[in-house]
């Protein structure tokens, strides 16, 4: 009908307008300019410098060494040192704390560095390529949207498709399985699946999406896509296919100090690195102290070298993958005019610890007084790591051989956390440059502006009725043209967990922070990277006075930039906001109702006692799960086996039963009691009709991440408690008549984080 408008809200904007503006139905957005190439931007999850041939690897990456040889290879390019931060970074052109990312979308103390919301006045790259005739997809890995958001009923405005996305298909939290994720999403919906086929694998699956998403815009419109290829992989757990392990059986016995420096060679001979170039020493600093691979027990040296099979296994699924989406853009013709971008969020990791673990979820529990038992390892079978039923780790030495030729690691302002690979790729447009290296430094929210440049799209000037924030980004297009071009970024500050660093023209400046430490202790250090990229001689005491004006630039960047209050006490990482109250409450779950979320499903539980009520009819024959919460590597359990009802009860790997008996037919009322007990246990009890039937004295909490999947009622779909009952039975539906499940929340321990942060602001306020 003439003079009829349609909304734009949340969908883009037309260039010229704003998101959210209305226009008249006939006026669609314009082309992009013609010839514009397609983008593809190819993000690794805790991939280190060293880790695709190109970069020095063994590992073999064909696909990702063929784009670094028909492109550019940047030696001096700089992420955040954590995912979160360095994705709204990557999307956004600002910095991260500007951007509201000051840590990982897993927190939420309502300062505005850590909003873990992307911002209404800042356009992403997906809303200013959309905007100007763009098709905007995403796959994979977002974790932009905090924990307490990710829920059906929470305001989906920092979603994939809220932010300019088409289309989305992965997962909106920081990890999950790769054999079987925990909670995949379609759009603004989560995906309803019960179990996984056998032989699934995420990376396999995102790629078949984005396949699949690419053939159909084809099949349709000949308009410029642009994919953001998020991957989970290499993020722990780490889990791979056992045909991809097979291949890298026995490469690692010589260990992680050997291929540090074998690794370190290759850059040398490939030009990534000028002749005279140092290695340092193995990381020494305390809690982040590598031992010698020779003085390792050999059964330790067997168990570690299997760790990096697996890891070595996930790097080359993905570039397999990546040729299989490389190879559908090549039979529709249009590879040469793809630019394709290839790097990771942050450096390679040390969560693991000195001895790696085979029961990832503990590295995430965190208090003051864990007992001892706490981290001690979970037996597995060697030949099952990497398996769908094990969540392991590495040692953090192949962490430091992952950063070669860099220090530290993951969550570090030193170059281990922040220096990744990056390759830029496109033959249609820079084909005269390829297989060059790049030196100048060049900086994480560069990115969002270059492509910008490279495919003729100006970014969106306003959102929402909002002006846009300025980007802090520049385009590094001059030097990606010529070698010879000065770096355009030429000042840059870090911040991450009272970890500092700023950079300024070939000078850095870093200090490494002590966890219950002030972060103003950490004693400053100073590198000219230009001439020791590798922070191999701290000249701090050479030069106070250069100390001290970049200590305080560093200063006025953070408050530029609303990087205070550092978090030097942890309190940051608990405090929430009076509405997640509301997720404590008493809820009835009837059969048939989806998942709940992680973040959801914990409130329920977390550091607390509670009680698990379940109604329903028991006839002879009846069995299957009456409710599940968590996963393989930690959760609990309540089904009906060969008549007879049984509690399993998942300690982070380790499996404990509890035997029931059996039940009369006709109506129960079966409940499960949590109590909360000191030195971070629960004690369980099963009652059916009031009456106790078994249950468990002490067992280890779960808390942190655990469980890392959330509750289900009638089945325990997708990642499953018990690997034992899965293989009996599946996902194990309950065939039986199910009333309902109501979760009855608890007191709080007294040693809860968040009830002590209630307790200090208390005081504060009488004291005020």
């Amino acid at each position: 009908m003439v003079g009829t408008t349609r909304s734009y809200v949340g969908h883009g904007a037309l260039v010229g307008r704003t998101v959210g503006e209305s226009v008249p139905w006939w006026d669609v957005p314009p082309r992009a300019r013609e010839g514009a190439p397609n983008i593809v931007v190819v993000l690794m999850d805790d991939m280190g410098f060293s880790d695709v041939g190109a970069f020095g690897s063994e590992i073999e990456t064909l696909v990702v060494d063929g784009l670094a040889r028909r492109g550019v290879r940047f030696a001096n390019y700089h992420t955040n040192p954590l995912c979160s931060p360095s994705r709204a970074s990557l999307l956004t052109g600002l910095n991260p704390h500007n951007a509201g990312f000051g840590f990982v979308a897993n927190a939420d103390p309502g300062f505005p560095g850590w909003a873990l919301e992307l911002a209404d006045d800042a356009p992403t790259l997906a809303e200013s390529l959309r905007a100007s005739g763009y098709a905007t997809y995403a796959v994979g890995k977002w974790h932009l949207t905090k924990d307490s958001t990710m829920n059906e009923g929470a305001y989906k405005r920092s979603w994939p498709l809220q932010r300019g996305f088409d289309r989305f298909y992965g997962f909106l939290e920081g990890l999950t399985s790769l054999h079987l994720p925990y909670h995949l999403v379609r759009d603004n919906s989560p995906v309803a699946v019960d179990q996984y086929p056998d032989g699934y694998y995420l990376t396999d699956d995102i790629t078949d999406e984005a396949i699949s998403m690419v053939k159909g815009l084809r099949a349709n419109s000949d308009k410029p896509f642009f994919l953001y290829y998020a991957h989970g992989a290499v993020h722990g757990p780490l889990q791979a296919k056992a045909e991809d392990i097979a291949k890298y059986r026995g490469r690692y016995g010589r260990g992680w100090d050997a291929v540090r420096e074998e690794r370190f060679q290759r850059q040398i001979a490939s030009g990534l690195f000028p002749e005279g170039t140092e290695l340092p020493p193995r990381n020494g600093e305390v809690h982040h102290d590598v031992e010698p691979w020779d003085s390792l027990p050999e059964e330790e040296r067997e168990l570690y070298a299997r760790m990096k099979e697996v890891y070595a296994a996930m790097v080359d699924n993905v570039d397999q993958n990546l040729g299989r989406l490389l190879a559908t853009i090549e039979a529709l013709g249009e590879l040469d005019n793809t630019l394709v971008v290839f790097t990771s969020d942050n450096g390679g990791t040390g969560e693991g610890g000195p001895q790696g673990t085979r029961s990832y979820y503990r590295t995430f529990s965190r208090g003051p007084h864990l007992p001892r038992e706490w981290h001690t390892d979970v037996p597995r079978d060697l030949d099952s790591l990497g398996g769908p039923d094990s969540t392991i780790h590495y040692p953090r030495g192949w962490g430091m051989a992952s950063n070669a030729p860099f220090r530290l690691y993951k969550g570090n302002t030193h170059a281990g956390g922040v220096r990744v690979p990056f390759i830029v790729s496109w033959p249609a447009g820079l084909g005269e440059l390829a297989g060059q290296v790049r030196t100048q430094y060049q900086y994480v929210t560069d990115l969002y502006p270059t492509l910008l440049e490279l495919a003729g799209v100006d970014r969106l000037s306003e959102r929402q009725g909002k002006e846009a924030r300025p980007l802090d980004g520049f385009s590094f297009t001059g030097p990606l043209r010529d070698p010879e071009a000065a770096s355009t970024h030429v000042e840059q500050y870090c911040e991450m967990t009272g970890n500092r660093s700023y950079y300024r023209d070939g000078w850095k400046l870093v200090s490494l922070h002590q966890p219950g430490t002030s972060a103003d202790d950490a004693p400053w250090e100073l590198y000219n990277v230009a001439t020791d990229p590798t922070e191999a001689h701290d000249v701090a005491a050479e030069h106070p006075d250069l100390v001290k004006d970049l200590a305080a630039a560093w200063e006025r960047a953070a408050w530029d930039n609303r990087v205070f209050p550092v978090d030097d006490r942890g309190h940051l990482f608990v405090s929430r906001p009076p509405s997640d109250r509301a997720f404590s409450r008493p809820v009835t779950l009837l059969p048939g109702t989806p998942s709940l979320e992680r973040y959801r499903s914990a409130k329920l539980v977390a550091l607390r006692s509670f009680d698990v009520e379940t109604r329903l009819t028991y006839a002879p024959g009846d069995q299957g799960v009456l409710f599940a919460h968590g996963d393989l590597g930690g959760g609990y359990n309540l089904h009906l086996e060969d008549g007879r009802l049984r509690f399993v009860y998942n300690e982070y790997g380790a499996l404990h039963e509890a035997d029931a008996g059996e039940l009369a037919p006709g109506e129960h009322l079966v409940t499960l009691k949590a109590t909360i007990l000191p030195d971070y246990r629960w004690r369980f009890d099963v009652l059916v009709d009031g009456e106790r039937r078994t249950g468990l004295d002490e067992v280890l909490i779960l808390f942190g991440f655990a469980p890392a999947q959330g509750i289900d009622v009638g089945a325990d779909r997708r990642n499953p408690v018990s690997w034992p009952l899965y293989q009996r039975h599946g996902a194990f539906p309950y065939t039986g008549s199910l009333t309902s499940v109501t979760y009855l929340p608890g007191a709080p321990a007294p040693y809860d984080p968040a009830e002590v942060l209630a307790l200090l602001r208390e005081a504060g306020a009488a004291f005020e």
